[in-house]
């Protein structure tokens, strides 16, 4: 442990060069100031297979409710943006009119719902709320198969087991997929399920002195003390935030981490290089630096679709160093 702690920051600095963006991350910086979160989604029809399905959807959907502004707190923090708000979007209405279709991914050893959107409702609703990009958010059924242990870690099974997973997207009004969760341009792949629905029973096998272990369902009373545990801090006190919505949020988080200063080196013109030399159009486009931090801070508060405004900003350009394919485009 001792060792763990001290490679920690090690760690941690070794992760934070590395660019998880589907494009570079200068084109990101320039390119996204003002962006939306829609509400969450929970998508009903995926592999859920919960006996009281009606149930955990209102229950899951209740709960993303409660935590969705501490996903937007928490994305204002990185300081990569000038604006990240809520939308007062209904996200069922919104997730059925812009879904285009669901497909089951198991890319790099990570098995994840990967989602696709359609164009044209993108554009109109980036377009509508003045946006630069949009945040795509969906909790998902998902089974896979996995070895869960028993507490003695003196038993295991391997078995297919139901899960509930989140994925989420950045996307801009071309349909470009900016950035992705699962994340699969670090250096280690790690994606974590949301909350597992099924536990094999290992008490009742060594009870009746068994070798066959019953996979069952957790009740929707079980689901909703997880749902409601607090996750503590490192003085082991408990806070506000949950562990369930704090695990995942903190990973998408970390992925949308970068460094704002040299972003900023990269795209401003220096200064024996006026900004537009040589390309009038170019200098036209560039934002006036008076304005911006304040049509950031005055624009639009989280939960409003009011319409929101930033600096123009140079085109997206794709990622060279690409390693999975991330760019969906639909017809």
């Amino acid at each position: 442990m001792k060792r763990l702690l001290l490679l920690l920051p090690l760690l941690l600095s070794f992760g934070c060069a590395q660019n998880h963006f589907n494009v570079p991350t200068e084109n990101f910086a320039a390119k996204v100031k003002v962006m939306g979160v829609v509400p969450i989604m929970v998508d009903g029809d995926s592999d859920i297979r919960h006996p009281q399905k009606e149930q955990l959807i209102q229950l899951v959907s209740d709960y993303n409710r409660k935590s969705e502004q501490q996903l937007v707190r928490k994305i204002k923090a990185t300081g990569g943006f000038y604006t990240v708000a809520l939308m007062d979007s209904d996200p069922a209405s919104t997730f059925t009119k812009m879904l285009f279709r669901r497909e089951k991914r198991d890319d790099a050893t990570i098995v994840y719902n990967k989602y696709l959107w359609k164009n044209d409702e993108l554009r109109d609703y980036i377009s509508k709320n003045n946006l630069d990009a949009v945040m795509l958010v969906v909790v998902s059924g998902l089974s896979k198969s996995d070895k869960l242990y028993s507490d003695s870690r003196l038993s295991s099974l391997t078995s297919e087991f139901n899960y509930l997973t989140m994925t989420a997207q950045i996307l801009d009004a071309n349909g470009t997929t900016l950035w992705e969760y699962p994340n699969f341009r670090g250096r280690f792949l790690a994606y974590d399920p949301m909350i597992a629905l099924q536990y094999p029973d290992f008490s009742e096998a060594d009870a009746n002195l068994s070798d066959k272990v019953d996979i069952k369902f957790k009740t929707i009373e079980g689901i909703t003390r997880r749902l409601d545990k607090k996750k503590k801090d490192y003085l082991l006190r408990e806070t506000q935030e949950t562990e369930v919505y704090g695990h995942q949020f903190d990973e998408m988080v970390d992925y949308l981490k970068y460094d704002t200063d040299k972003s900023r080196k990269t795209t401003e013109p220096t200064a024996d290089k006026p900004a537009g030399t040589g390309n009038p159009a170019a200098a036209a486009e560039q934002p006036a630096p008076s304005a911006a931090p304040a049509a950031a801070t005055d624009s639009a508060p989280p939960g409003s679709t009011a319409p929101l405004t930033a600096p123009a900003s140079e085109e997206i350009k794709p990622a060279t160093d690409e390693i999975v394919p991330a760019t969906d485009k639909n017809q």
